[in-house]
């Protein structure tokens, strides 16, 4: 199994020199990705954005978005956007593309809520006929990049098999992650598609005890938004070098193709302790 490290482009504070000296010490480990996430109310950096300036200061990286909620965004706006930042990277992208929960970023965005599950479904049809027939710029890969599909209804795993190329999870410990990849193989074989989808899995880390404060309450705001539940999803993260073995472990005995490790706080130390880690499985 593969692992990556995300950028900290929703951490609040993080200014533009720290993603991309981020990017600059990432590209020297052993990640095999850089991920962002995306947020319209907060305080945080847009995430295409953000993977076009990586583009510019890495070469070896895949740049993957964890994910963008694409009906914040028209179709056509989305798929330029996307097709720049691949031509940029020379071919880097995977598209991890959702819904999304907060009511508030899609009042942010001006952009209604209540149909975006309708739209979100003509994007997904749509992409790629803007990514091949244009207006440009064309894409560095054929047809455009990769794409994953997220979410955890049988809705979600349905445009999985429909539209995408994979799945991307939203987290949590590996079991929640191996139910959610056994729905995602059943729908894609449901639909008649041959192998399987790829499976893209996240958890957020945070290595060091004079961390733990800011880390945990960043996750309980980022998630305040799911009530007593953020509280859960603060105790799932990943604060030294055993707990991330294990979840490295766990989601590749899950069949995880590929883990991204998103950070909770913004320090350049946060790299060189995950390359560590990394390095050592």
């Amino acid at each position: 199994m593969r692992v990556g490290i995300g950028l900290p482009n929703a951490v609040p504070g993080t200014d533009g020199a720290t993603l991309l000296e981020w990017a600059r010490r990432a590209e020297t480990g052993p990640f095999t990705s850089l991920g962002v996430l995306d947020r319209m109310a907060y305080d945080s950096h847009e995430p295409l954005g953000t993977l076009a300036a990586a583009a510019a200061v890495t070469e070896r990286v895949r740049l993957v978005t964890m994910v963008v909620i694409a009906p914040l965004r028209s179709t056509a706006v989305l798929a330029k956007q996307v097709a720049t930042v691949d031509a940029l990277s020379g071919g880097r992208l995977t598209l991890g593309l959702a819904v999304g929960a907060r009511t508030e970023d899609y009042q942010a965005a001006g952009v209604p809520h209540a149909d975006r599950g309708r739209r979100f479904d003509e994007q997904l049809a749509g992409l790629r006929d803007r990514w091949e027939s244009g207006p440009g710029p064309e894409p560095a890969q054929p047809g455009g990049p990769e794409v994953l599909v997220g979410g955890s209804t049988d809705v979600a795993f349905a445009r999985v098999a429909r539209h995408a190329e994979g799945y991307v999870h939203g987290g949590g410990p590996p079991r929640a992650f191996a139910r959610a990849a056994d729905t995602a193989r059943a729908a894609w074989a449901d639909a008649g598609r041959p192998d399987r989808p790829a499976l893209w899995g996240q958890s957020y880390f945070a290595l060091g005890r004079d961390v733990a404060e800011r880390a945990r309450a960043y996750m309980l705001d980022y998630y305040a938004f799911t009530g007593p539940f953020a509280e859960r999803i603060a105790e799932g993260l990943l604060t030294n070098p055993q707990q991330v073995a294990s979840q490295v472990r766990g989601y590749a005995e899950a069949g995880c193709d590929e883990l991204v490790l998103l950070p909770a706080v913004n320090d350049f130390e946060q790299v060189e302790r995950l390359a560590d880690v990394v390095a050592a499985l």
